[in-house]
């Protein structure tokens, strides 16, 4: 079993590997005038075999994404029997998508499609049914200590398998006992992907569509030209989070801004952003940087419940700014220009930094803290006092310590200063396409901290930093296939015009109708993550935009802006979970802390909805619209 553990760690990483050097061995080949026959569609498929591979490493280390409802569950036999019955009907669901896509493979390998260099598509797609079935079984195995627990969720997996050899018999039967018995295993703390295939499966299967239609959906999100990105930024984000890199901007900023009132706090909050915009809302930036800020907060003499609120906020800060992964995927979703969402994104990102650096500017007047005294000696990392001792001593006599200081930090840090310049040179010049940008941002990551720096180690730990961004990818993007799924049948069952006409019929106001669409993409941020709800309501909430006068783009910034503020939210807001386990406090107690940053970045939010310009003026200023 070890064995096999390795074997499939090792593939893993590999092909997260291949998705790096792929797109940059392009990059060179085109700058040769030739290019790699066939480089984006295997980048494509790359994408798809990373995909379920990773969800394959998060069901073994129980880290598939599931709804934090699931912690409310007290312990013991509840929460044991609960344990089983989400595992049986994750391995049902599992069990169902893995046979769909078999029947997909089958009819794929009759077709004799190629993908590219005379590879067919069906050897990309292969992928899919193991992948599922690994799920089912791992499902069913984590679901309890016990071999009758085991044994009884197994049941879901025979379940499956007699469901798909029945499936005439659902055709016109009654949908809801089967979707009321997915929600409450969603809620009891059931896998996200397993509530979105099994929606789709049984809707599917009681319209007469053939099951086969899930997966070609999920085939078809899965080799979209642009979603290798994500994995790739973030790839970036894990070697920046692994290394020194945190520490490195937290001094460039100290030294920047160190002299005013509250300054810690603001830079807390801009290193946070930093490295939410290439992890996306995944929670990394909390557990990989809490405790080194939460830190530098206390030392500083900030109280306990404001450093606690604002990390646990600005954990989300960043989801605006370029290249973040959400405006990524709703570009992708949305069919609208990457490009401009990045553009549109600018300032209301910076704005709603700018309200927390605000709020942290109020307490730092309020309990005396930053604004102190710094010495450029003990500023420095362990190679900083050699600086110092080389330094001339006229010059240690002339420049006041902050300069000497400041000097030092931003030489420190100038690589990961220097790097969203880099990706947005190489993006938006048009040397490189944002998946190639993608891969040059991980490159780029790589040398800085592997080779440089030297903060992540070659050998095992950055085997470590590839198979945890593995585990990542995969539980992220299981959850995007599989809802495209779920989308599918909504476009058919013309949801989004049946929504329209409900809204129009109620609703007159363009005012009205905004303040509607912020409450209602609150509680989908609260209960959903970014990545899923993406997929699934941006196909709902398009139509609704246009027929109110709502450009695309300012639609996609209100999305992300209220669905940021949706992991603040009580009671199940994702970062609010992560920041009790991060900071080992009580959940009301990070409730009671967050109150005031939530507060702030739903002002934040109304200023987006209703000041367009934001959004808007930059692209109309630079004649993108």
């Amino acid at each position: 079993m070890r064995f096999l553990h390795r074997l499939e760690d090792g593939v893993s990483i590999v092909l997260l590997g291949a998705m790096v050097l792929l797109p940059l061995a392009e990059i060179v080949a085109r700058q040769l005038g030739t290019g790699i026959p066939g480089a984006l569609p295997f980048e494509q498929h790359l994408t798809l075999w990373v995909a379920f591979l990773g969800a394959a490493l998060a069901a073994r280390e129980g880290r598939l994404l599931a709804l934090a409802t699931g912690n409310f569950l007290p312990e013991g036999r509840f929460r044991a029997v609960a344990a089983v019955f989400t595992g049986g009907i994750g391995a049902m669901v599992a069990t169902l998508l893995g046979t769909a896509s078999l029947d997909l493979v089958r009819i794929e390998r009759e077709g004799g499609i190629e993908m590219a260099a005379g590879v067919p598509v069906w050897v990309g797609q292969a992928v899919m049914p193991v992948g599922f079935a690994v799920l089912a079984l791992r499902l069913a195995w984590k679901s309890s200590d016990l071999w009758a627990g085991r044994a009884i969720a197994g049941f879901g997996i025979l379940l499956g398998l007699w469901i798909g050899a029945n499936a005439d018999t659902f055709a016109d039967r009654a949908v809801t006992p089967w979707l009321v018995l997915i929600l409450a295993s969603t809620l009891l703390g059931g896998p996200i992907f397993a509530a979105l295939g099994g929606a789709a499966v049984f809707l599917f299967l009681t319209d007469w569509v053939p099951l086969a239609a899930i997966p070609a959906e999920s085939y078809r999100l899965a080799v979209s030209p642009t979603l290798a990105a994500i994995p790739l930024f973030t790839l970036t984000g894990f070697l920046l989070a692994e290394g020194g890199a945190s520490e490195r901007l937290l001094r460039v900023f100290r030294a920047l801004f160190g002299w005013a009132p509250g300054s810690t706090a603001v830079v807390c909050a801009v290193v946070c952003a930093f490295f939410t915009v290439f992890t996306g809302g995944s929670g990394v930036t909390i557990l990989a940087l809490g405790g080194v800020l939460f830190a530098a907060l206390s030392a500083d003499g900030y109280r306990e419940r404001f450093s606690l609120g604002l990390l646990t906020s600005s954990g989300s800060l960043g989801l605006l700014l370029p290249p973040a992964l959400p405006l990524i995927l709703f570009g992708i979703v949305a069919e609208v220009p990457i490009e401009d969402l990045f553009i549109g994104g600018l300032l209301p990102g910076l704005l709603l930094i700018a309200l927390i650096g605000l709020w942290g500017v109020r307490e730092g007047l309020r309990a005396g803290a930053g604004g102190t005294s710094i010495s450029a000696k003990e500023g420095e990392t362990s190679s900083a006092p050699t600086q110092w001792e080389r330094m001339p001593p006229v010059l240690r006599r002339l420049l006041p310590p902050r300069v000497i200081e400041m000097v030092f930090a931003v030489w420190a840090g100038k690589w990961e200063l220097l790097l969203p310049f880099v990706i947005l040179r190489a993006f938006f010049s048009g040397y490189a396409t944002l998946v190639e940008t993608a891969a040059l941002a991980a490159l780029y990551a790589f040398v800085v901290q592997c080779l440089v720096h030297r903060d992540v180690k070659l050998g095992k730990p950055l085997v470590a930093v590839f198979r945890q961004c593995a585990v990542l990818v995969g539980g992220v993007l299981i959850i995007l296939v599989v809802a495209m799924g779920l989308t599918s049948w909504l476009v058919d069952a013309q949801a989004a015009q049946a929504l329209v006409d409900l809204v129009q019929n109620n609703i007159e106001s363009k005012i009205v109708f905004l303040l509607a669409l912020n409450v209602f993409l609150l509680l989908v941020g609260c209960l959903m993550d970014i990545f899923s709800a993406t997929v699934v309501v941006v196909p709902l909430i398009i139509p609704l935009g246009l027929a109110f006068g709502v450009d695309p783009i300012h639609l996609g910034i209100i999305f992300v802006a209220n669905l940021e503020l949706g992991y603040l939210t009580p009671p199940v807001g994702l970062n609010l979970f992560l920041a009790s386990y991060r900071f080992e406090r009580p959940l009301l107690a990070v409730y009671r802390a967050a109150v005031p940053a939530l507060v702030i970045l739903g002002f934040g939010v109304l200023l987006i909805t209703y000041v367009p310009g934001l959004t808007l003026g930059l692209l109309d200023l630079l004649g993108r619209r």
